[in-house]
C-alpha cells in the first residue's frame, strides 16, 4: 500500500490512504478537501525522496471536524523563590481522512 510524509502545523506525518488524524487546525470548513504537497513518497520497494518535495505528488484529505483538544497544564516554578505559575490551555486541532496519494 502507497504512503506519503507530509508536513503540517511545523509537524510531519506519514500516512496511507483512509487513515485519519488530528492536526492542528486548519482553516477550511469541514467536508470540504485539502491539498498537501509531499516529502517522501513509496509505495513496497521504491520510495521517492523529494528535495524538498516531491515533484507532481500530492495527498488529498477531507476535513471530517474541527475541534479543541482535552485541557493541558503548562506549569512555571522557580526553586527556591516561591514562584509558581500554572496556565492552561487547550489545542484547536483538526481532523482529516486522507482520500488518495498521487505521486
Amino acid at each position: 500500500m502507497a504512503y506519503a510524509v507530509i508536513k503540517t502545523g511545523g509537524k510531519q506525518y506519514r500516512i496511507q490512504e483512509g487513515d485519519k488524524f488530528d492536526v492542528e487546525k486548519l482553516d477550511v470548513e469541514v467536508d470540504s478537501t485539502v491539498t498537501f504537497d509531499v516529502l517522501i513518497v513509496g509505495e513496497g520497494e521504491s520510495v521517492k525522496i523529494g528535495a524538498p518535495l516531491v515533484a507532481g505528488a500530492s495527498v488529498t484529505a477531507k476535513v471530517i471536524n474541527q475541534y479543541r483538544g482535552p485541557k493541558g497544564v503548562a506549569f512555571k516554578f522557580k526553586r527556591r523563590k516561591g514562584f509558581h505559575k500554572t496556565k492552561g490551555f487547550r489545542r484547536a486541532l483538526t481532523t482529516l481522512e486522507i482520500t488518495s496519494i498521487a505521486g
